[in-house]
C-alpha cells in the first residue's frame, strides 16, 4: 500500500497531512505529484471524487517559500463559490504549519472587504472566473508575479459560460508561467483551450469518462410522473438507519423547490435546500447543516454537482434523470468518495428513458432496475408539463371563442388620412406676412441679403 512518505514531502506538510488523518494517496495523486512539481503543463483527467484537489496543491505547497510580497503567486480557479470556500479550506489545513496565506475571491458579497483583503497580501488566489477577472482589470490584483495557473472542473466551467473570462484572465497572465487544468470529462471545448494556451501539457488520465467507480453501488425505478416520484422518495427516506444522509438531485431550481414543499411537511427538520438563488449565507449554512448531520437530506440543483466534497454520504437519489450523461457521473460522484463505499437511485419516467439509455451507453453498463415497491401509491396527479400537448395549449382561463381574423394590414380610416399642416393660427399668420415672424429668421435673412 503506498503512503505519502514517497512524496518526500518537507516536515510541515507531512505534520499537516497526519493531522488531518490522510493515510496513502489516491491513483491521480500518486500520479500527478512529480509532474506538476515538475513545472510542466499539466491536464488531469480524472473522475469526480478522486482527490484533485490535493493531486494539485500538495506540489504546489511543497514548492512555495514564504515570502512577504503581497502580489499572489498562485491563482486556483473554480466553477461556484462553494467550491472556492472548499478549496480554501483544504489548502488552510495543509499549510498549518507553514506561513502561507491562501484567499478567497467569489461574487455574490462585498467587493470591497476583498480589496482590503488583497492589499494586505496573499499568496494562493482561490477565485470563481468573473470576480477575479474584474479585480484584475481594476488593478486590485497585480497579475504579474502569478507563477502558476490551475483551472478546476474546466468542462463544468465552460458549460456554465465562463470561457470569455477564462480566455481574459490567461492573456493578462505572464506568458512564463505552468498552467495545470483538472477535469473529469474532455470536451471540444476543452481541448481548444489547451491548444490555445497550454504548451505540451503532460496528460495524467486516471479513469475515462464515463467509467462508473467501482465502489459506488448504481440502482434505478421506472417512476410513473413527478408526484409518484414524491411518493417514493418519501418511502425511501423513512428509512432513515440506511438512508442515513442523502444527497437529492433535480433538474433545475424551480424543480427543487417544488421538491422541497412536497417532502418538507414529513421531515421538517431533517431537510435542506441549496441553489443559485439562495443567498450565499444560506448556501453555506445548508451545506454546514448537511455536512455536520444537523440535517439528513439536502436537495441540490445539477450546479452543485460539482464542487460538493462531504463525507459519509450514504445515498445519491436522483430525483430526475439528467439529460447529459456526464452530469449523472458527477451527481454520483458525490459518494463513494475517497474510496469509500457509496450507493445512488436513479428515478426515471417514460420520457425520461432516453437519457436513462445514453448514461448507460457512457458508462457501457446497465444500472439494475429496482421492482417499485407495493407500498407506494402510484399518483394519477400530473404537473402541467406532464400532460398531453392538448391539455397544456388550453386556456382554462378564458372563454373558448371563435375569432374571425381579419387581413393583418388594414386600409387607413379616412380620419387617420389628414396631414398635420400645423394649425390654423400657423397658416394663416404665414398667408398675411407671407415671411418668418421670428427673431431668429430675420437676423437669418438679413444676413442671407447681406451675403
Amino acid at each position: 500500500m503506498s503512503s505519502f512518505d514517497q512524496f518526500n514531502l518537507k516536515k510541515q506538510l507531512r505534520n499537516a497531512i497526519s493531522e488531518i488523518g490522510f493515510v496513502s494517496p489516491t491513483p491521480i495523486q500518486e500520479k500527478a505529484f512529480s509532474v506538476v512539481l515538475s513545472g510542466k503543463d499539466v491536464l488531469g483527467i480524472a473522475q469526480t471524487g478522486t482527490g484533485k484537489t490535493l493531486a494539485y496543491s500538495l506540489p504546489i505547497l511543497e514548492e512555495i517559500r514564504y515570502s512577504d510580497q503581497k502580489n499572489p503567486r498562485v491563482l486556483i480557479l473554480v466553477p461556484t463559490r462553494e467550491l472556492v470556500i472548499q478549496v480554501v479550506n483544504q489548502i488552510n489545513q495543509l499549510t498549518e504549519f507553514m506561513s502561507i496565506r491562501t484567499l478567497g475571491i467569489y461574487g455574490g458579497v462585498n467587493i470591497k472587504t476583498q480589496r482590503v483583503n488583497l492589499m494586505e497580501g496573499t499568496d494562493i488566489i482561490v477565485a470563481t472566473p468573473g470576480r477575479v477577472y474584474d479585480l484584475i482589470l481594476e488593478q486590485s490584483i497585480t497579475p504579474k508575479g502569478i507563477k502558476k495557473v490551475v483551472i478546476d472542473e474546466v468542462d463544468v466551467m465552460l458549460d456554465l459560460g465562463f470561457r470569455p473570462q477564462l480566455m481574459n484572465i490567461l492573456e493578462l497572465l505572464p506568458e512564463r508561467r505552468q498552467n495545470i487544468m483538472f477535469s473529469a470529462t474532455m470536451t471540444d471545448h476543452v481541448d481548444e483551450l489547451i491548444d490555445d494556451y497550454f504548451v505540451a501539457p503532460a496528460k495524467i488520465s486516471i479513469a475515462v469518462s464515463g467509467t462508473p467507480l467501482d465502489n459506488i453501488h448504481q440502482e434505478c425505478y421506472s417512476v410513473e410522473n413527478f408526484f409518484t416520484k414524491v411518493n417514493l422518495l418519501k418511502y425511501l427516506l423513512q428509512n432513515t438507519e440506511d438512508f442515513s444522509k442523502v444527497l437529492v438531485f433535480v433538474a433545475h431550481k424551480r424543480m427543487a423547490d417544488r421538491v422541497y414543499e412536497e417532502i418538507f411537511g414529513d421531515f421538517v427538520d431533517q431537510i435542506g435546500i441549496i441553489h443559485s438563488n439562495k443567498s450565499q449565507n444560506f448556501r453555506i449554512q445548508s451545506i454546514e447543516d448537511f455536512d455536520t448531520g444537523h440535517k439528513r437530506v439536502l436537495i441540490a440543483t445539477d450546479i452543485m454537482a460539482r464542487g460538493l466534497d462531504l463525507d459519509k454520504i450514504s445515498h445519491v437519489i436522483n430525483f430526475d434523470t439528467p439529460n447529459f450523461p456526464e452530469n449523472y457521473m458527477h451527481r454520483i460522484g458525490r459518494t463513494g468518495r475517497a474510496e469509500e463505499f457509496g450507493k445512488t437511485i436513479l428515478f426515471s419516467t417514460e420520457k425520461e428513458m432516453a437519457w436513462k439509455a445514453a448514461i448507460e451507453e457512457l458508462m457501457d453498463y446497465n444500472i439494475p432496475q429496482l421492482e417499485f415497491p407495493s407500498e407506494v401509491e402510484v399518483s394519477k396527479e400530473l404537473l402541467m408539463e406532464e400532460k398531453p400537448e392538448e391539455e397544456q395549449l388550453k386556456d382554462h382561463n378564458r372563454n373558448e371563442k371563435l375569432r374571425e381574423s381579419g387581413p393583418a394590414v388594414h386600409e387607413k380610416k379616412a380620419k387617420n388620412k389628414k396631414v398635420n399642416l400645423g394649425g390654423s393660427y400657423k397658416r394663416n399668420k404665414k398667408k398675411k406676412y407671407k415671411k418668418p415672424q421670428t427673431r431668429g429668421d430675420k437676423t437669418y435673412h438679413k444676413r442671407q441679403k447681406r451675403g
